[in-house]
């Protein structure tokens, strides 16, 4: 598999690269629908999911992922740098369309497990995941953005979640269930949507006591509490064990 030929190799001030360039900025992946996804992984992914709108990739790039190159833009490295976000980028940049589903689609693939963002604006609260498709979030999850149910409502609606037969936990450091508690009782084997909040006000007062309980996270030693990013890995795990 080869780059397109004879295409001379794309520069900083080629359209298509200005063009792609600008969705670093939040507002024009907003108003495309696209993002950039970028290094192997990542493009491997994404091309996998069939979700590569365009890719770029440098002439030492392309030879070394023969499998990726396939209808390629080359660019020069200079060109590259300006649409990588990383200090040492891996030479492969593609342009993405988001793969967002709409709740009633997820829903209807009867998922057993569902994290549920809760006003989450702190971007280093969730990994960035309050834009799922900001480059260091893209890149955090390692290719598996793309094979995921990503859903984005104005709202959090419980309703359509239990009507999934999913039950609906909260979690808050002031929650009356302890989550050991709930896997031991076999709580945890239930398909589940957990509920996540901001790390500085937690879960707004009606969401937290909407959902069927409100589960804490054991702390053993001297911790005072966990960051978001670490209670819902930890919530998420022990759902994902029990669901096994």
């Amino acid at each position: 598999m080869q780059p397109r030929p004879g295409v001379a190799p794309f520069t900083v001030r080629t359209p298509r690269v200005v063009a792609a360039r600008r969705l670093h900025r939040r507002r024009d992946r907003e108003e495309t629908g696209r993002f950039l996804a970028e290094g192997p992984q990542a493009v491997r992914e994404a091309l996998r999911a069939g979700l590569v709108v365009e890719l770029f990739g440098t002439a030492q790039a392309l030879a070394r992922h023969p499998d990726l190159s396939a209808g390629a833009y080359p660019v020069t490295d200079e060109a590259l740098g300006v649409l990588a976000e990383t200090v040492a980028p891996q030479g492969l940049v593609a342009v993405c369309t988001a793969p967002d589903v709409p709740l009633e689609s997820a829903l209807a693939r009867q998922p057993r497990l569902v994290a549920v963002l809760v006003e989450v604006r702190d971007p280093g609260n969730a990994g960035t995941a309050v834009d799922p498709y900001n480059g260091k979030c893209v890149r955090a999850s390692a290719g598996s953005l793309f094979h995921v149910d990503l859903v984005r409502t104005p709202s959090v609606e419980l309703d359509p979640l239990r009507g999934a037969g999913l039950q609906v936990l909260a979690a808050d450091p002031y929650g009356d269930a302890d989550l050991d508690g709930l896997a031991d009782t076999g709580e945890l084997a239930r398909p589940t949507a957990w509920l996540f909040g901001s790390e500085a006000h937690g879960l707004p007062d009606a969401v937290a006591h909407a959902a069927d309980r409100r589960v804490r996270v054991p702390i053993h030693g001297q911790a005072e509490s966990l960051n978001l990013a670490a209670a819902a890995a930890v919530c998420l795990y022990a759902s994902a064990r029990a669901l096994r």
